[in-house]
């Protein structure tokens, strides 16, 4: 059953799932055609046609018996009688697996005839030098092989335009098959082309519902579904504006109160210490403001990402933080500028917090793809951690130990990369240390 099934799998598009189906039926249908056409009508008309020669065979050899033997003499020369039959004729015709119908309606002629003739009356077929049956007369007790023309229904001719027919048809079914399943396929990927523009943030307009009733449904609940979305989506933005505001408005009030409470006399340790927590709680509430927007208003345009590099490097250069630059020729392509500044900010400033040394950003072109690659020399995770790091809330056994973190860093990189179509990997440094490459697709449609 496993290597049926595997079998059934091999079309793995529903379209020619489909049409290997229709022809498959199709094939079976017109076969079981054929075996009927074979067995119940051409095999009795054979058989008939071989009692009628037989009959015409036994009449022949009793005038040859019947006959003087000046007559006798005269009427076997006549039909060349020959003492045996050539090395050509065989008991059976030679088999043809491409014409088996052929095959087919032979041998039951033979049989047939070997069933109506006398037993003392042997049969041989010459197929070669035109097809003849050779038939042994018995004239006096003295055989003699005479030749006789095949009749035209033991030939087996006649079924070579029905089988071609069949098998028109069956192309015929298979060309209208595969035209009907293209159009009912149609509104299918346009499903899929929608549901990929609502994964990368965009809104499609609603998928048409005019179709058949199945596909209607489907693009109806399709389009409920993206309005509910957007309704959410615009909920989550108010919610997300109310929290910004509302955490933020009491944090500015409470470091400003802080800021008049230091004096220029005493221990203000602890207003130093409170405004440091501030901080945190800022960095924090940036960091799930970022995760919940990760740029899917944002609209791609075209651009320069070495330049966004140089530019970023330049920045972490001048905090004291130099990376080690191998740019490999990028071509303009479109992308969210700002997200993917966050996303470039968050893997630089990743590798200078816990790689602390060895900082180094290339970038290449490979199928299609750009890729950048930052890198560093400090202690190198496990596969599975660093897996488990795309995750939201988790952080790796090397960044428990620093304050502020959230775990959403990497989640949040990780998202901005499928939000251009893109991935992220993890890959040992050749040296030692630790690379986070992000594939970005070229093509405009992934990134859009």
């Amino acid at each position: 059953m496993k290597p049926l099934s595997r079998l059934l799998e091999l079309p793995r598009s529903l379209l020619a799932r489909n049409i290997a189906l229709l022809i498959v039926l199709v094939m079976l249908s017109q076969v079981c055609s054929l075996a009927v056409l074979l067995h119940y009508v051409q095999k009795p008309r054979v058989q008939r046609t071989a009692v009628v020669f037989a009959h015409y065979i036994t009449t022949l050899n009793a005038l040859f018996e019947a006959a003087p033997d000046d007559a006798r003499n005269a009427l076997l020369a006549r039909v060349n009688d020959h003492a045996q039959p050539p090395d050509a004729a065989a008991l059976e015709p030679p088999a043809s697996p491409l014409h088996f119908y052929m095959s087919y309606q032979r041998r039951v002629f033979l049989d047939a005839l070997r069933q109506n003739l006398p037993a003392d009356m042997a049969v041989r077929w010459q197929s070669e030098g035109g097809q003849r049956l050779w038939i042994q007369m018995h004239a006096h007790g003295e055989p003699a092989w005479i030749a006789l023309p095949v009749p035209e229904d033991a030939r087996g001719g006649g079924l070579d335009a029905a089988i071609l027919l069949s098998l028109g048809l069956t192309a015929l079914a298979a060309l209208t098959g595969y035209l009907i399943q293209r159009h009912l396929n149609r509104p299918l990927q346009n499903l899929a082309h929608a549901a990929r523009r609502v994964s990368s943030g965009e809104t499609p307009p609603p998928l048409p519902t005019d179709g058949p009733t199945e596909i209607a449904e489907v693009s109806g609940a399709f389009n409920q579904m993206t309005q509910a979305l957007q309704q959410a989506e615009a909920t989550r933005a108010v919610m997300l504006a109310g929290i910004s505001h509302d955490i933020r408005t009491p944090l500015t009030k409470l470091r400003l109160a802080m800021a008049m409470a230091i004096t220029d006399h005493g221990d203000d340790s602890f207003v130093v210490a409170a405004e440091a927590y501030l901080d945190q709680i800022e960095t924090i509430l940036q960091q799930f403001m970022d995760y919940a927007g990760s740029g899917e208003r944002e609209a791609a345009q075209p651009g320069d990402l070495n330049a966004l590099v140089n530019r970023l490097a330049a920045d972490f250069a001048g905090l004291g933080h130099e990376f080690e630059l191998s740019l490999g020729a990028l071509p303009v392509f479109p992308y969210r500028p700002i997200t993917m500044m966050r996303l470039l900010m968050n893997l630089m400033q990743n590798a200078v917090v816990y790689g602390r040394t060895g900082f180094a950003v290339r970038t290449w072109i490979r199928n299609e793809h750009a890729y950048v690659a930052i890198g560093d020399r400090g202690k190198g995770l496990e596969p599975q951690e660093l897996e488990a790091l795309k995750a939201p809330f988790q952080r790796g056994r090397n960044a428990r130990s620093q304050p502020g973190g959230t775990g959403l860093g990497l989640a949040i990189v990780e998202r901005i990369a499928r939000l251009h179509g893109g991935s992220l990997q993890f890959h040992a440094r050749e040296g030692g240390g630790l690379e986070v490459w992000v594939v970005l697709p070229l093509n405009a449609r992934a990134a859009t």
